[in-house]
């Protein structure tokens, strides 16, 4: 054969071939691209009542609001516990939290953690093919940045700009963020706003544009140490600097997120992500800042009564959910893991208890078939009740057989001894459809569904009692204590805010 003619078939297989290869590529990056983004939004300390679109008519919202006319929005949803470090905790793992041993808020060098035998929402994505980012708030270790336990790098983030808890020494110029292990020094801005800039420059320059994304904001306001822009702060003059403060960082952080969503379309990305916006429990309403709303709901942050775990919820994904659509089907935090697999075709994790289950059925009008029941417990709550269980309308509280301690973080060994052998005793019962402020105990007039829903409840809990790791014992050492600054007008005397003082109730279906 001609020479000239073998190099040239030669060429032209090698051209097929290359051909070939491309295709291949532009189909599996196509297919990858087809499969929608994830963005999951979380305040802290947000209550169910601070928003316009949840019955707020003080605090001004129009971001978040917009964003909900755009969405499903749910008027049950739950945090996955009463405080903070918990409550990520099951909205990363899917996990109950006292399984996973995280029982109370973590200090700084804590040796409290969500351990690396645990598998994150996050993990399952990126190892799926997911580009992954992490900024705001971690709050999952104590050894934050330091050897010894496992950083957000090591629970599935390829990127991650962090604090431990809160910023330090308040919201205004914070130094302790950390950048993918490099401690990143001072920064000038407010913590909303350097959390939705790290999050929006990584959405343009920073990920892998040929995967699709799971990026969980994580937002510190409005939980204390507040400081608020005056831009913000003069938006509710007032005879009370701590009102304007509180009030106004909500403001701060809707502005932040209507930065967050407007990135997303100029990226010509709102079509293609599912977007769930939440907060980790009810508001704090402190002697310095009195303020927050649970929208007439009992209790607050740290209780388990409904004021301390129902927060908003508000759902956006195009096609899929209804704008303006509102659903009173109760949905938890230990829901996002099955959920965001489900949706990416993830199996989650088959060796081990998920309490959390997919909501897709509620985005086709079907009802959502529970495996487990939702539950909460926090053994530090403020009131007598330290677990509580939901099954469809009806809702059980229980004290347990042991001393009551105060909040706090110190970590003892009669905590526990008290954790892993507690009985529970003192039921309350309430028909949160008829009464949703739990005003009427219905223990005496149902004795049959009490008694029902109490042996589901205990044996849940000698499950999840059995399973939880142990602690050593530990004196809080209040590293942050020590580096916050606190306004001026701290130390000034209060009257406590109720829960519903600046809220309407909000519209269900």
């Amino acid at each position: 054969m001609n020479p000239v003619r073998i190099v040239n078939k030669l060429l032209r297989r090698s051209a097929l071939f290359l051909v070939t290869l491309a295709c291949i590529a532009a189909a599996s990056a196509s297919a990858a691209n087809s499969r929608p983004n994830f963005l999951l939004v979380l305040c802290d300390d947000l209550g169910y009542g601070d928003l316009g679109c949840y019955g707020n008519t003080e605090i001004t919202t129009p971001n978040i609001d917009r964003f909900a006319a755009e969405s499903l929005r749910l008027t049950d949803c739950y945090a996955s516990s009463a405080n903070c470090s918990p409550s990520r905790t099951g909205l990363m793992t899917g996990r109950t939290p006292y399984r996973v041993g995280v029982y109370n808020w973590i200090p700084m060098l804590s040796p409290m953690h969500v351990r690396e035998s645990e598998i994150t929402v996050a993990t399952l994505l990126r190892n799926a093919g997911y580009a992954t980012c992490l900024s705001g708030k971690w709050h999952l270790n104590g050894n934050f940045n330091l050897p010894g336990q496992p950083q957000p790098d090591d629970h599935g983030f390829d990127h991650w700009f962090a604090t431990q808890n809160n910023c330090l020494p308040n919201h205004r110029n914070p130094y302790n963020f950390v950048r993918n292990d490099i401690p990143v020094g001072p920064l000038e801005g407010f913590a909303a706003d350097l959390v939705t800039a790290e999050a929006t420059e990584w959405l343009r320059n920073g990920r892998d544009k040929s995967k699709p994304f799971f990026l969980f904001v994580s937002y510190h306001e409005p939980h204390e140490p507040i400081a608020t822009a005056d831009w913000a702060a003069k938006l509710y003059p007032s005879d009370d600097p701590s009102r304007s403060a509180h009030h106004g960082n909500i403001s701060q952080m809707d502005a932040a997120f209507g930065r967050l969503m407007a990135a997303l379309d100029s990226l010509r990305l709102r079509e293609n992500t599912v977007v769930f916006f939440t907060s980790d429990n009810g508001p704090a309403i402190t002697g310095i800042h009195p303020h927050g709303s649970t929208g007439g709901l009992r209790e607050k942050k740290g209780h388990v009564y409904e004021g301390g775990i129902r927060v908003p919820g508000i759902l956006r994904w195009p096609g899929r959910t209804k704008p303006g659509a509102i659903s009173d089907t109760p949905v938890i935090g230990v829901d996002v893991l099955p959920t965001f697999c489900e949706i990416a075709g993830v199996k989650p994790p088959a060796d081990r208890a998920i309490d959390g289950t997919s909501i897709l059925p509620l985005l086709e009008g079907r009802p959502i078939e529970r495996d487990a029941p939702m539950c909460w417990q926090l053994n530090r709550a403020a009131s007598a009740p330290k677990i509580a269980m939901r099954q469809g309308d009806w809702k059980i509280l229980a004290k347990i057989d042991k001393p009551q301690l105060k909040p706090s973080a110190d970590w003892l060994v009669e905590e526990m001894e008290a954790i892993k052998t507690c009985q529970l005793t003192e039921f309350e019962l309430y028909n949160l459809r008829d009464d949703r402020a739990e005003t009427k105990d219905l223990a005496k007039s149902e004795p049959e569904r009490l008694e029902a829903m109490a042996s589901t409840l205990r044996s849940l809990h000698r499950e999840i009692q059995t399973e939880g790791p142990e602690w050593p014992a530990w004196t809080w050492p209040r590293y942050e204590s020590k580096r916050i600054e606190w306004p001026a007008y701290r130390g000034k005397k209060r009257k406590p805010a109720t829960g519903g003082s600046n809220s309407k109730a909000p519209a269900s279906k």
